[in-house]
């Protein structure tokens, strides 16, 4: 007799979430984000995961795997700051702000929303971002290691 096995991996915290759980979703977040790497990013979503990132419109954890890849190609310089905002059962708002240079060397910074909805399995299932962009003089985000804030913040 044959037997088959699946293997479900679990994206730690899962629903439903509590306040303190919810903030270190937000901060696990923030530190994958920081890191710049699409692939480790994207693993964070559900291979079916629904994504409005401003006016774009993604299916798929490929599909975001590819729009992180040039997101970061075009933001030079990204650091990123998210905080907790609310959170339900399965999901988790947080506001944040980002800089980075864009491709013609003007330093952006970067306002917005997101709503996240996750599985039972940790993994995000829907990510809804509303972003505004400013142009500015100076930096207020700085390099990991130059008083960037890292870790968990209230």
């Amino acid at each position: 007799m044959l037997r088959r096995t699946m293997v479900v991996m679990v994206r730690a915290p899962v629903p439903p979430f509590t306040e303190e759980t919810a903030r270190m979703k937000v901060q696990a977040a923030e530190d994958a984000w920081n890191s710049r790497d699409p692939v480790k990013v994207s693993m964070a979503y559900t291979e079916d995961t629904e994504w409005r990132n401003r006016d774009v419109f993604l299916k798929g954890r490929e599909a975001v795997r590819e729009f992180l890849k040039g997101k970061w190609e075009r933001e030079k310089d990204y650091k990123l700051v998210k905080h907790y905002f609310a959170h339900t059962d399965n999901k988790i708002a947080v506001t944040f702000q980002y800089e980075y240079e864009n491709p013609e060397g003007q330093l952006i910074r970067a306002y917005g929303n997101e709503h996240w909805t996750f599985d039972a399995d940790g993994y995000m299932k829907v990510r809804n971002a509303s972003i505004n962009d400013v142009v500015v003089s100076e930096r207020v985000l700085k390099a990991p290691g130059d008083g960037f804030p890292t870790g968990t913040r209230k």
